[in-house]
Order: structure tokens, then sequence, then C-alpha cells
């Protein structure tokens, strides 16, 4: 490879490594140009799964300023995975593969400048994608919302109640003090007649 070609594919993972999400490192070795073709339709929009040269790759991360642990992983028969996306529905897309096509191997990778090894990777890929989980929190909002609403829309519900309840209790409580005035009175004039 000639240098203005070394120096454009650094460039090149260099503006990868900086313009992405995130990077999962991953072995290759026995997969077929079909199933390396299949993974990257699979990852969709989501992710850019190249194959790199490992000095090349380690030059531009380290330009990068890219983690040494990532660094380290460069061993072998490296492609990675550029995510630009859901870094859940490209761990997700990268898990099912690896499923179905053990030869590919995750090494490790980093998300959002965090180093995530394979296991962690493979746990990401366990959650719900962003899109459920906003949905999930709008729902929880709107409910809390509707909540708020009822229970305000409630205060003045029941302050009127208590006002109605009220003034029955002073109408009620009306009659039967002025019932004791007057019955003194009705009392007498049923004994006027009587003389």
């Amino acid at each position: 490879m000639a240098k203005a070609e070394k120096a454009a594919a650094i460039a090149e993972l260099k503006n990868d490594f900086e313009s992405s999400n995130g990077a999962v490192l991953t072995e290759y070795r026995g997969l077929t140009v079909a199933q390396l073709k299949e993974l990257r339709t699979n990852l969709g929009e989501t992710a850019k799964f190249a194959v790199v040269k490992n000095t090349l790759t380690k030059r531009a991360a380290n330009e990068a300023g890219v983690d040494e642990q990532f660094r380290e992983l460069l061993e072998g028969p490296s492609a990675i995975a550029f995510v630009r996306g859901d870094v859940v529905e490209a761990a997700k897309g990268l898990r099912d593969f690896a499923k179905a096509n053990p030869l590919l191997v995750i090494k490790g990778g980093f998300i959002d400048g965090k180093s995530m090894d394979a296991a962690e990777i493979t746990r990401l890929a366990d959650l719900e994608s962003r899109e459920v989980l906003l949905a999930k929190l709008a729902g929880a909002m709107k409910g809390s919302m509707a909540n708020a609403a009822a229970l305000f829309n409630a205060l003045p519900t029941q302050a009127a109640q208590l006002a109605e309840a009220l003034r029955a209790k002073r109408e009620a409580g009306g009659e039967t003090a002025e019932a004791p005035a007057d019955a003194p009175a009705a009392e007498a004039a049923d004994e006027a007649p009587a003389e």
C-alpha cells in the first residue's frame, strides 16, 4: 500500500471513529464474503461494518483519542462496526449474527467514549431499543400528567362538595336552632285558647 493510500485510510478511519457513537471490534476469520455482505445488510443504517488493517487502525484510533483498551484488542483479522445510529440496535444485530454464525467473534469496543468488553456489549444488546424505551417513558409521563390533571381537577370539585356539605349542614343546623325558639311561642299560642 502506498504512503498516500495509507494516509487516506488512516484519515478515513479517524473520521469514522470521531463521527460514530461507538465502535464494536470483531474477528471475522472464516466468514465468507457473502456472510459479511449479509451482516452489513442486517446492520443497515445503524452501523458501517468495515474490515480493517490493525496497524492503520491503531494509528487512526490513537489520532482520534480512542481508549487504550480498544487499541489493545486489535489482534488477528479485525473488522469494526462503526455505530452511527442506535447502539442497542447495532449490538443486537452483531449479537444475533454471531449466534447464527459463530465465526464472528465480538472482541469489545467503546460506546460514547466508554470502553466495553464483549460481555458488556452482549448485555447492551439485551436492552430494548431506544424507540421502545422512549415510548415507555412517554407513556409513563403521560400517565403521570393524567394523574396530575385528575388531581388538580378533583381539588375544586372536592372544595365545591365540601362547601355544599357545609351549607347543607348550616341549613339543617339553622332549622333545629330555630325550632326551640319557635316552640315556646307555639306552646303559648296553644295555651291561650285554653284559658
